[in-house]
């Protein structure tokens, strides 16, 4: 009798270990907030052009709603930009020297390059300036700084037709060249949202990025002609090195704004031009385009958590 009460009772098998991915696959779960691929990205993104247009105009109309001339600004913005320019480069330091029709040469390049450098910064704070969007709402955050490319794309809009008044006001013809702004006007806009993806992305990793930013602009503007021709300028100084000029000619900033000048100022010749110039602004816009969105899209898990 006490052989049989000493016999341990039989043990239960430990149930065997349950592989999380297999028990989620096999309900139908998944990851919340996982990247999708990029052809899936891409296909969300396009339903959402209706967001992203909406968003970008609300915005826009939201920027001057508590100045009391409003939209106004968006003009004079620029404008009066162009005028402490004109003073101080052009008046001052005479860079309007040798440079025909300076001030519609002036005001192109402020303008064109406005575009530019406010598509980058709004784009540095369009997560990390956003994260209660972010973390409310499901949608893709390339949407974010795409559609504040599209609302700088908007306000160059308001200020173009300024320009042309400009134009018009002294005396420029208009000339079937005017034509070439839509297409240098695309290949800039590709070019802008993909730079804005890739300090998007850079920004919601570190915040500071749009503290550095404004010196890096600032120092990309000197280099881009905005206030000066840089053929002009490098034919002064014979001494330079013939690819510090290739360089600066060919840099995005001042591609984009030496297409608008060729289309709009009929004193802006093609010779001053950097060779095959459309192909390398093409280039760029491809380039930043592309690649800014691979770019953005590869941390798209990361956004908005902590």
């Amino acid at each position: 009798m006490s052989q049989v009460l000493d016999t341990p009772p039989p043990t239960t098998p430990a149930p065997a270990p349950v592989d999380p991915a297999a028990l989620a696959a096999r309900h139908g779960l998944s990851v919340s907030g996982a990247r999708p691929s990029l052809l899936e990205y891409i296909r969300q993104l396009w339903a959402r052009r209706h967001f992203i247009t909406a968003f970008a105009t609300a915005k826009l109309t939201a920027q001057y709603s508590q100045a009391k001339l409003g939209q106004v600004w968006q003009v004079l913005t620029p404008l009066l930009n162009a005028a402490v320019y004109y003073f101080i480069f052009g008046k001052l330091m005479g860079t309007s020297r040798g440079v025909p029709d300076y001030i519609p040469f002036l005001v192109t390049g402020v303008f064109v390059w406005t575009f530019t450098q406010s598509s980058i910064m709004a784009g540095t704070r369009a997560i990390s300036g956003n994260l209660g969007l972010v973390r409310a709402l499901h949608f893709p955050r390339a949407a974010l700084p795409i559609s504040f490319a599209l609302q700088q794309l908007q306000q160059l809009l308001f200020s173009m037709a300024a320009l042309v008044v400009i134009l018009l006001s002294l005396g420029m013809p208009i000339t079937p060249s005017w034509a070439l702004t839509i297409p240098a006007l695309v290949l800039q806009s590709t070019f802008n949202a993909g730079v804005a993806m890739i300090v998007a992305r850079m920004g919601a990793k570190t915040p500071d990025i749009a503290q550095l930013m404004p010196f890096l602009l600032r120092t990309w503007m000197y280099a881009s002609g905005v206030m000066f021709s840089i053929s002009h300028m490098m034919a002064k100084h014979t001494h330079t090195p013939s690819w510090v000029t290739s360089a600066l000619q060919a840099n995005p900033g001042a591609v984009y704004i030496d297409l608008m000048r060729f289309a709009l100022i009929d004193s802006f010749h093609g010779n001053q031009l950097p060779p095959h110039v459309w192909a390398i602004a093409t280039g760029w816009a491809l380039l930043a385009g592309v690649g800014g969105f691979i770019y953005f899209w590869k941390a798209e898990e990361t956004y908005g958590r902590g």
